[in-house]
């Protein structure tokens, strides 16, 4: 087998570009199929085990679907000419930012979930009477919902230390405390309460 002289050349010059094709090739398959053994062992898993709960395979499988994918793409891109030491210092900048940003809107973000939490789930509506309990032994907010926001659930006071005057209660603090509600926005009389 005779290699001419234009052939050679031509191997010489696309020598590289076709060696990290291929390496980039193998980082993809490799990962796909490190993924998918996975999955399936984790699937197996909760197959053989039932008393495992199926909300904590599910997001083991999305964790390590992730970190694999994550772990392919710095490769390829190692591969394909970035430094990994440039990789990692943008990955760390990055998450490190990101952790001061949510760190510094947590609770904002924490009082709209939970805004969308009782507008789904409904736990008390517009008109119902609602008490937010400090403890089990001391009375806390009464009051009628007068208006949910995102941030917000907006009570009339009726806990006769100031009647008439409206409380606002971020909505986290319904999912941390107790709660009491009165359907229809009727307080039972003094003598109802007692046990």
């Amino acid at each position: 087998m005779n290699i001419t002289l234009p052939t050679l050349e031509w191997l010489m010059t696309w020598q590289e570009p076709l060696l990290r094709t291929g390496q980039v090739i193998l980082i993809v398959l490799l990962a796909w199929m490190f993924q998918r053994i996975l999955t399936r062992g984790i699937t197996r898993l909760g197959n053989r085990y039932p008393q495992l709960p199926a909300e904590l395979l599910m997001p083991l499988r999305g964790l390590l679907r992730w970190l694999i994918l994550g772990s392919a793409f710095m490769l390829v891109l190692e591969r394909l000419g970035v430094s990994a030491q440039v990789l990692w210092t943008a990955l760390t900048g990055f998450a490190a930012v990101a952790a001061v940003a949510f760190f510094a809107i947590w609770s904002v973000l924490s009082n709209m979930f939970c805004a969308l939490l009782i507008f789904a789930m409904g736990p008390f509506r517009i008109g119902d009477c609602v008490e937010v309990l400090e403890s089990a032994d001391k009375p806390g907010v009464r009051g009628r919902v007068v208006a949910i926001n995102l941030f917000y659930t907006t009570l009339e006071d009726l806990s006769g230390d100031a009647p008439g005057a409206w409380v606002q209660i971020p909505n986290s603090l319904f999912f941390q405390k107790a709660v009491r509600r009165w359907r229809n926005g009727e307080l039972p009389t003094p003598r109802n309460t007692e046990v």
